[in-house]
């Protein structure tokens, strides 16, 4: 598809249409409004569009040194499999380049983000204020470990008992 351009600058975005593209991806229910303030407060940015439509979304936080987190990379159904998120991803990784970088994903695309390099980490911890029907959802699609959860290597290790 040669019409699919890549933009990593905020200016003229409809911010509505990313609201709409996260939320159909199951991402975010923020509205317009604050889709604009997440990706404006955001260190980097990329955009994708099919001519003048957008299609795909990604933002990454960052300190600007040493650290960086990669979210909401969302890219509307009928373009997925056919290397625009990989693109997307390489660009925001270009604009943390020499940082250490975490995803946030779905199981569903970890192999996806594997084959790009990342990998897997035993002991990402994170807080998740949703509600508990949120809560039970992000564990059942496997996005969290049940609380207290244990790797095998764990079991019987001091330093791994709550207190």
């Amino acid at each position: 598809m040669n019409d699919i351009t890549y933009k990593t600058t905020r200016e003229h975005v409809n911010w509505q249409e990313v609201s709409d593209i996260l939320r159909r991806s199951g991402l975010s229910d923020h509205t317009k409004e604050e889709q604009e303030t997440i990706f404006t407060n955001s260190y980097a940015v990329v955009f994708v569009y099919h001519g003048e439509r957008l299609i795909g979304v990604g933002r990454a936080l960052s300190d600007g040194v040493c650290q960086a987190a990669i979210y909401n990379i969302a890219i509307e159904e009928e373009f997925q499999g056919i290397g625009v998120g990989r693109k997307l991803i390489t660009l925001l990784l270009d604009q943390v380049k020499g940082q250490n970088v975490i995803l946030y994903t779905h199981p569903r695309t970890v192999a996806l983000y594997e084959k790009m390099g990342f990998r897997r980490s035993k002991t990402a911890m994170c807080i998740f204020n949703g509600s508990e029907e949120s809560r039970a959802f992000m564990e059942e699609e496997g996005f969290m470990l049940p609380e207290s959860y244990r790797f095998v290597d764990e079991y019987g290790r001091e330093d791994m008992k709550r207190s």
